[in-house]
């Protein structure tokens, strides 16, 4: 009989000026570049040319089925996706990425340092195609408003492209979509 296992790997914080810190987070972020970055799994696929999903919790319909295609087209060309996986949309766009090959970085908006790894990643985990990354070292342990502001300025900083399923005027997704455009992050599909 078999036991579920349960996967805690180890944390590795990295400091603003160390070798694996990526400098684009203070190029575009300035002093609001988070002093240190957790990370457990592959840290190699933090030097990856990454495309950042954001899809909000409230999306239409067809916005969902373009969020679907998307997240396809992006497992079958093999793109590195850089997401937080938190809304419903996101984390169904999260199972059609488990399907391929890809990396994977998952930007949970909680401190991370005692993150278990879900059953439903560990063969990615297992492989090397998953990276957990938060900008938050002990604090919170929940997700909080703030923290998933915070969590999503980081993964827009350290994409080199963006694709947004649906932008509400004036909500958070908008500002944020506004700071990629002034970054000049490539190829961005937002549909409003």
């Amino acid at each position: 009989m078999t036991r579920n296992r349960i996967v805690r790997p180890e944390a590795l914080s990295i400091r603003r000026g160390a070798a694996h810190y990526p400098e684009i987070l203070r190029s575009r972020l300035g002093t609001d570049a988070p002093d240190v970055l957790v990370l457990v799994g592959n840290k190699d696929l933090l030097g990856r040319s990454k495309t950042a999903l954001f899809c909000s919790a409230r999306t239409p319909g067809d916005a969902i089925l373009r969020a679907h295609d998307a997240a396809a087209r992006m497992r079958d060309e093999g793109i590195t996706v850089i997401s937080s996986f938190h809304s419903p949309i996101e984390r169904e766009c999260l199972r059609i990425l488990l399907r391929g090959k890809q990396p994977i970085i998952v930007c949970p908006a909680r401190a991370i340092k005692a993150l278990r790894v879900p059953a439903e990643l560990r063969s990615a985990f297992d492989a090397g195609r998953l990276l957990f990354l938060s900008p938050f070292v002990a604090h919170p342990v929940r997700v909080t408003r703030e923290a998933a502001i915070r969590r999503n300025q980081v993964v827009a900083a350290l994409a080199d492209r963006v694709y947004i399923a649906h932008l509400s005027p004036g909500g958070e997704t908008s500002k944020l979509a506004a700071s990629m455009a002034k970054w000049g992050i490539s190829g961005a599909e937002m549909v409003g």
